[in-house]
């Protein structure tokens, strides 16, 4: 058969198709941060929590006062110049050590959550990976652990430690991971039956490195978002046990110490209660917006 040019014709052109403008592919990750940018709470929490961690971090360095001096002759003052928040029953500068206090709890808040993060994922992806017996001891002790609140745990291991920053970081570190492990069992249990999975097996990796490089990489969305509401959780049980005297060490200015110390005379001398009790309160605020920002951006369901 001969073909001839009368056989064939232009397609008609769709000239608003042809001018629209088409929105470049973009990734997961991409489209999350797109997402997460919109949400102006989360954004704020952003900025809120960036904001603190550089006084925590400058703060105390470009404070004249150290959050340990004493002053007889400052004793409970109230705002001045000198003292941009008052001073406490010793005549310490209550802004110098709320800072101070700023970089005790987030150290606390970020420590604590990076040792959940890998003792939970390590755990529950093994737990989720190989199923089984050795899925249902695992989790049988996780149920076991979690049938007592977690803060008598800690509270526990703080009596048997003694008080002191380094001995709450390992208490919260075993015991607070319950969650996690739990989370990333879940999220493995429903990916390890994937295509994907299934070719990495085929190929011959081992299974150390499908949890590794296949699993854990597509489960972090709810993994990230637990690890950060982890952290004001952290935050709160530091200033508990620093509150009744289970914290970190005197001379030492955690915000628990500093509403413990404010407590006997909050009658007369409310601001030293009321400025820690911001500090704690605009801090977990923040980290818990971040974190509803973070769902709701890492949910695969809400990308378009």
């Amino acid at each position: 058969m001969e073909y001839t040019a009368d056989m064939f014709k232009p397609v008609d052109k769709d000239i608003e198709s042809a001018e629209a403008i088409v929105r470049p592919s973009v990734t997961y990750w991409q489209d999350a941060w797109r997402r997460l940018k919109q949400n102006r709470l989360a954004m704020v929490g952003l900025w809120v929590i960036v904001a603190i961690a550089l006084i925590a971090i400058f703060g105390p360095m470009l404070s004249p006062y150290s959050y340990s001096d004493q002053s007889l002759f400052d004793q409970n003052m109230y705002i001045t110049k000198e003292h941009w928040l008052g001073t406490d029953d010793l005549g310490r500068d209550l802004l110098t050590r709320i800072m101070y206090g700023a970089r005790i709890s987030l150290t606390v808040g970020f420590v604590a959550s990076f040792i959940n993060l890998t003792v939970g994922v390590v755990y529950g992806g093994i737990s989720g990976y190989y199923g089984g017996h050795v899925d249902n001891i695992m989790m049988r002790i996780v149920e076991v652990l979690s049938g007592i609140p977690l803060l008598l745990y800690v509270i526990l291991l703080m009596v048997v430690l003694k008080p002191g920053l380094q001995n709450i970081l390992i208490a919260l570190g075993l015991v607070y991971w319950l969650g996690m492990a739990r989370i990333v069992r879940g999220q493995i249990l429903s990916l390890k039956e994937q295509d994907y999975v299934l070719a990495a097996r085929t190929i011959g990796a081992d299974n150390w490195r499908i949890i590794l490089k296949h699993l854990i990489p597509n489960a972090m969305g709810p993994i990230i978002v637990t690890a950060t509401l982890n952290i004001p959780q952290a935050i709160f049980t530091e200033a508990f046990l620093s509150f009744i005297g289970l914290g970190v060490n005197a001379p030492m200015a955690s915000w628990g110490v500093l509403a413990n110390d404010a407590l006997p005379s909050f009658q007369t001398y409310p601001w030293q209660l009321f400025f820690p009790a911001v500090a704690i309160s605009i801090t977990m605020l923040a980290f818990n917006f971040l974190g509803d920002g973070l769902r709701d951006a890492l949910d695969p369901k809400q990308r378009k």
